[in-house]
């Protein structure tokens, strides 16, 4: 199924979000997109497709309509978020212990801790090194080309209780083996010698690094008719595929006349979007507001296109489990193979309203893209998106939807392959609709 295949290939290259900012641009500029720099003057003409890459892990791209003059051009925009709950290397980590050397290392985002012991795993990320200009370092995207850690559990005979629900303390039981020391190992630099061989560096080129530990498994499918797919990074990579696919397919339709048609791929949503990188910055403002100076319009045409824009906020949903069914809404469920996911909450976690999701359920309905409704339990609280900050920032109509997985946050998750099939569709149909 091409669908699959291109999300295997997207997630096998997108080990950090660096690294998914740099596949998603090498997919851009094969689809005749120009990159642009964030603080650089800007070229740009109707009819012409660009991308701007920002903070190394966080990418903005947008296609140009025909303009007809006088008339100020609308944003349809569709997001999704490039990093995942994992865990982070701190500084200076090494560790030795009895003959071991770990590495000392923090959680990002809400993992679910128990996945991620007894696998093998890489580290991927951004490495800062010396250069001739101290405000610009030389940066380098990382990734072992082999899997170099693993966190072993405790025996059952140490830990008669295991198989009852054991707490994991993430400064103890979550530190990763990296070696067993002998005297050709520094103890107290072993993980920065490693680095500095795998970048043909002196270890004291290396001022910084941002890593993080991955699971490089390879996605498969599997049920008895192939129809699941089995990963690491689903959430939110699914997603991050159906912009891409989406944007590119579009192109320059005639139904984009007078339209701005931009994808934004934040970073740290998974830690609140508080960055400068993040969905709640101003960042996809200043972004959209040098657009339309650089277009030769004004502010105010800037909010008008934001006042009659739309925002799709793509992330992924809570199937119901088929040993937990009492965890879900009493009526509004969603099974893998439902296809996409509408997402409503009251509390306005999800950014959806009555007459934004009846935009979406209709261009499901008109294209024949399968299509549920979906709600968490009115006594537990569900996760929350990118949507709701997002519209808050741009005071913007948005719509919260994605394709509903089982087992969230761990280190491999679980889809049905139609459901992509059914998402990548309503990002091309909401791409090349008309006003």
């Amino acid at each position: 199924m091409k669908e699959i295949d291109s999300l295997k290939s997207l997630i096998q290259a997108s080990v950090s979000p660096y690294h998914c900012i740099s596949e998603a641009a090498g997919r851009l500029t094969k689809a005749g997109f120009s990159q642009l720099e964030l603080g650089s003057p800007w070229d740009l003409a109707a009819g012409s497709a660009y991308f701007v890459p920002a903070y190394d892990s966080t990418l903005i791209a947008f296609s140009i309509g025909p303009l007809t003059p006088g008339v100020s051009p609308s944003l349809r925009i569709a997001a999704a978020h490039t990093d995942w709950p994992c865990l982070k290397l701190k500084p200076s980590p090494e560790l030795s212990s009895h003959g071991y050397g770990k590495l000392n290392v923090e959680v990002y985002g809400g993992p679910i801790l128990s996945t991620w012991l007894d696998r093998p795993l890489s580290i991927a990320g951004k490495v800062c090194l010396m250069s001739d200009d101290p405000f610009h370092p030389q940066v380098q995207f990382f990734c072992s080309p082999k899997p170099v850690l693993t966190i072993p559990n405790l025996a059952i005979h140490m830990n008669r209780d295991v198989n009852k629900g054991v707490e994991l303390n993430p400064q103890v039981d979550m530190l990763p083996l990296a070696a067993v020391l002998t005297d050709q190992i520094n103890p107290d630099r072993f993980f920065l010698d490693y680095l500095a061989d795998q970048l043909h560096t002196a270890p004291e080129n290396i001022l910084d690094f941002e890593l993080c530990l991955f699971n490089p498994e390879e996605g498969c499918t599997l049920g008895l008719q192939g129809e699941l797919f089995s990963s690491p990074r689903l959430d939110n990579l699914t997603s991050v595929e159906a912009c891409l696919s989406g944007l590119i397919s579009a192109g320059q339709s005639a139904s984009a006349a007078d339209r701005i048609q931009v994808v934004a791929l934040y970073d740290n949503e998974e830690i609140g979007s508080r960055t400068k990188q993040g969905a709640a910055s101003n960042l996809t403002e200043r972004v959209l507001e040098k657009i339309y100076l650089s277009l030769g319009y004004n502010r105010c045409d800037l909010l008008d296109g934001l006042f009659n824009g739309f925002l799709l906020s793509l992330d992924v949903a809570h199937a119901i489990h088929p040993n937990h069914p009492e965890k879900c809404d009493i009526k509004n469920q969603i099974t893998m193979g439902d296809g996409v996911a509408i997402k409503l909450a009251s509390s306005q976690s999800y950014a959806t309203d009555a007459s934004h999701a009846s935009v979406i359920q209709g261009l499901c309905i008109r294209n024949k893209i399968p299509y549920k409704k979906f709600s968490n339990r009115s006594d537990s609280r569900g996760g929350s998106t990118l949507g709701s900050i997002s519209s808050a920032f741009l005071n913007i109509p948005t719509v919260d939807a994605g394709i509903p997985i089982l087992a969230m946050h761990s280190s491999r998750e679980l889809m049905h392959i139609q459901d992509q099939k059914a998402l990548n569709d309503l990002v091309k149909a909401y791409f090349h609709s008309g006003v």
